[in-house]
């Protein structure tokens, strides 16, 4: 069985400025415009060199009721309408060159809304030259007694260079010279008049601290973004007379003397950047050939005169500045063939099209399209500079929509760490741009608040500096100094003439032979000296190896001893790493001790508190428990109280109201024995017994000796207090003669929470129908009490009754042994047990008085 193959784990890709955690935030600038017209209404105005404040023009009204807004925006610095541009330009694009000189990447770009003076800046205008001729002037003054010759650097379609031997150089500089329109511009033709007073920079600027081991070569680009199409504007197409071009509707062109170029790709190095693919870049050697580079491809550039505009851009541009550098070899003669150590820095300078409204400027066709896409592109600028800003502020990691634009997608690597970015906001103050101006203010508020990862610096070499002038030095002689050999050779007499005339002359070969023996005995002399020399300066050398050999002898011993003294610091360093790694275990030790030290504390800490949490809530219960327990036993102690005086007065009335009773049976026994048998009982009428119970109320208690009992009535005991006399709208007004009557009483018809906080008594009057038809009313009696919640309760105490009954309806029982009289009228008791029998005991309470009850019914003798 085969083993299951793994898949190769994915390398982590690094990025150039994920390497360090500084960041530094994006640059934005403000440069404000003059005024086309001095009468003209002004909405901007500069408060200081960092703010601006944007005034509402008449006819805009931002808020409901009419009033002014005034808004303030600050920036890194403020350029106001008398702003020179090498003002502009030390402060803004010198620190850029500055940086690409050094192997860093810049981004500098204008924003604003069409005639803000974007391209104006950035270009400039005859006799005032804008941001782009000027870094290419600093750049050539830095570099341009170090630039390789041409063709060394050599590009190539994946966004890196070669380099070349000066052989190979030479061979394509000819290859080039040869062919009829070359391409790239020569440095001894005449400047094209038409910009030569944008390039005459007066300013000499120069960046410190160049390589000077280094050589350098430049290379530009020129590229447009229109429609959201990349075009390159330095591409010759060549013309093809075979082949005829054909338009959109399928029919040959007339003037095929311009094809128009193909758009480009975006595409990705191996380093993860972006580049277009296929775009011409131009090696150049000065300012001038630079400037008509870029002369050449502005001409291209799409514009169009718009109602707002006569040279409306109607495309981004960028224009890249390409910085190659590779060092010189150890000998400091030529270049290092080595593609490793090549740098290569860029520079992007990007003329955005300005932001437009379609009903201001009137677009129609083309010009609509155009405006659209132009608007499309920087809202995706801004919607990535939100994005990004969110990211960092909130710690999100939301996609930044990069790919939704090419402009975007081309500089995505800037806003990664690839490099600085600025920006120069251009504005307009004239009161008809104030809207659009309000956005592009708001938009760089927010660009500002975005942070770039600051790039990192190049490696070095390791090769020894100063290379190029030592050799320099060594290879020529230095003054006018003479050789020794001439000194020598001056120093012998001159030789005669050796020309023989005649031949009988016999003076020419003697002086000739007496100055060659001369020269001879001076060179032997010379010899001699040589010698002689020559054994001194061996003495000396011996001498001085002597003394090398002494000296290497006394600086080995001292070697030694330093060794020596170095082996004892090595193991006195071993020991007191030793002896570190063993404080260093302890102090581990001891602090994972503490660690469980510490994690025993909080855990004993945490359920010290929770105990006490615990005790503080059953000490709160224990209290509630205590003062509902004391309440009840105060509300149960009050009421057994009233209960038990209650009841005490209900027994004693029940005994007196007996005694009585008694009292009166024996009386009417003693009448009964007493009378004399031949006259007839009388029945005894109501009004007679109302009279003798009024007066047997007010009479003695027949018990002798005992003091006065006073009776205690209900009603007399709640006169005192305050009633509440609830009776619903439900009941029937009945017409007997007893009716209740509560002094100082509240009626309600439904009981409620403030009658009752202000009495202390309540009685409720309910009505129902009895079994004989009748309506029986009943009076329910009880105390009102303060609830702990702070309402009230009524505990009830008490039911009376009233009822009304019919006398005709009430049946009489008689003696059997006495007959009624033929009348039918019952006018006489005969026996004892009759007359007995009205007697009737009285209930607790009652008011009706003795022998009835509370219906005055006579109390009737069982069966």
């Amino acid at each position: 069985m085969k083993p299951a193959r793994t898949k190769t784990p994915r390398k982590l890709l690094v990025k150039k400025g994920s390497q360090t955690s500084l960041k530094d935030p994006v640059g934005v600038y403000c440069r404000v415009r003059p005024l086309s017209l001095p009468d003209q209404e002004c909405c901007i105005e500069v408060i200081n060199n960092t703010t601006v404040q944007l005034h509402t023009p008449e006819g805009y009204r931002l808020n409901r009721n009419g009033d002014y807004k005034e808004t303030q925006y600050s920036f890194k610095q403020v350029f106001g309408i008398h702003t020179t541009q090498k003002e502009l330009f030390d402060v803004v694009a010198n620190p850029l060159v500055d940086d690409l000189i050094h192997g860093k990447n810049g981004l500098l770009f204008t924003y604003g809304v069409t005639g803000s003076g974007k391209t104006h800046t950035m270009t400039g205008s005859p006799g005032e030259g804008g941001l782009l001729p000027r870094c290419l002037d600093m750049i050539f003054n830095s570099i341009g007694s170090f630039q390789a010759k041409r063709y060394v650097f050599k590009s190539n379609d994946r966004n890196s260079m070669d380099i070349q031997c000066e052989v190979d150089a030479l061979l394509e500089r000819q290859k080039r010279e040869a062919m009829p329109n070359p391409k790239t511009p020569s440095s001894k033709r005449q400047v094209d008049p038409e910009f030569a007073d944008m390039i005459n920079v007066q300013d000499f600027c120069k960046a410190e601290e160049v390589d000077e081991d280094s050589v350098y070569g430049v290379f530009v680009s020129y590229i447009e973004i229109y429609n959201n199409y990349i075009y390159d504007l330095l591409e010759e197409v060549p013309f093809d007379p075979i082949k005829p071009k054909w338009n959109s509707c399928s029919t040959p062109m007339r003037n095929t003397d311009f094809v128009p170029p193909q758009s480009k790709l975006l595409r990705e190095d191996k380093n993860h950047n972006m580049y277009v693919a296929g775009c011409t870049e131009v090696e150049v050697k000065s300012t001038e050939e630079a400037f008509e580079v870029f002369w050449r491809g502005q001409k291209k550039r799409r514009i169009a005169n718009t109602h707002l505009n006569r040279e409306s851009s109607r495309s981004h541009s960028v224009f890249n500045i390409k910085l190659v550098q590779a060092p010189l070899d150890a000998d400091g003669d030529n270049v290092l063939q080595e593609k490793e150590q090549i740098t290569i820095s860029q520079l992007s300078l990007v003329d955005l099209a300005g932001s437009e409204r379609t009903n201001r400027t009137k677009a129609e066709g083309n010009r609509l399209r155009e405006a659209g896409n132009i608007n499309q592109s920087l809202m995706t600028l801004r919607t990535c500079m939100e994005v990004l800003r969110e990211n960092q502020m909130y710690g999100t990691n939301k996609m930044v929509p990069y790919r939704d634009s090419k402009l975007t997608h081309l500089f995505k690597n800037y806003f990664d760490g690839e490099g600085k970015v600025r920006m120069i906001v251009c504005v307009n103050p004239k009161a008809e741009d104030y809207e659009e101006s309000l956005q592009v203010m708001r938009f760089a508020e927010v660009t500002q608040e975005v942070e770039v990862a600051r790039p990192v610096d190049k490696a070095i070499c390791g090769l020894t500096p100063g290379r190029r002038y030592r050799n320099q030095v060594r290879g020529g002689p230095v003054g006018d100094e003479p050789l020794v050999t001439e000194v020598v050779l001056q120093s012998f007499p001159p030789l005669p003439s050796c020309e023989l005339l005649d031949i009988n002359d016999e003076q020419t070969l003697p002086r000739l032979i007496e100055a060659l023996e001369k020269r001879h005995h001076l060179r032997q002399r010379m010899i001699e000296e040589f010698h002689r020399q020559s054994i001194t300066f061996k003495a000396l050398l011996q001498e001085f190896d002597s003394a090398v050999l002494n000296k290497e002898s006394h600086i080995q011993g001292k070697l030694n001893e330093k060794e020596k003294v170095i082996s004892g610091q090595k193991l006195e360093i071993e020991r007191l790493e030793k002896r570190n790694k063993t404080l260093e275990y302890k102090i581990e030790i001891l602090e994972k001790t503490t660690t469980i030290y510490e994690e025993d504390k909080r855990t004993l800490q945490q359920e010290l508190e929770t105990q006490n949490q615990k005790l503080q809530r059953q000490f709160s219960d224990k209290r509630r428990l205590e003062a509902r327990l004391q309440g009840m036993v105060t509300e149960t102690t009050m009421k057994w109280e009233k209960e038990c005086e209650r009841r005490v007065a209900a027994k004693q009335l029940e005994m007196q109201n007996k005694l009585w009773v008694k009292d009166e049976k024996l009386k009417q026994l003693k009448a009964i024995v007493t009378e004399p048998k031949g006259e007839k009982p009388e029945r005894p009428s109501r009004e007679r017994d109302r009279e003798k119970g009024t007066q047997r109320a007010v009479s003695p208690s027949p018990v002798p000796n005992a003091p006065p009992i006073r009776l205690r009535h209900r009603r007399s005991r709640s006169a005192g207090d305050r009633w509440v006399d609830h009776k619903p709208a439900s009941n029937v007004q009945t017409e007997t003669v007893m009716q209740p009557h509560v002094p100082h009483a509240i009626t309600v018809s439904v009981a409620n929470e403030k009658a009752l906080a202000k009495c202390e008594k309540y009685m409720l009057t309910h009505q129902e129908l009895a079994s004989d038809g009748e309506i029986e009313t009943k009076l329910i009696k009880g105390d009102v009490y303060k609830t702990r919640g702070g309402g009230q309760s009524v505990q009830f105490t008490d039911i009376e009754t009233l009822k009304q009954e019919s006398p005709t309806g009430r049946k009489r029982r008689s003696s059997t042994a006495a007959p009624a009289p033929p009348d039918g009228t019952e006018s006489e008791w005969t026996d004892v047990e009759t007359r007995c029998s009205v007697a009737v005991e009285m209930r607790a309470g009652s008011q009706l008085g003795p022998g009835y009850q509370h219906h005055a019914q006579p109390k009737r003798k069982k069966p």
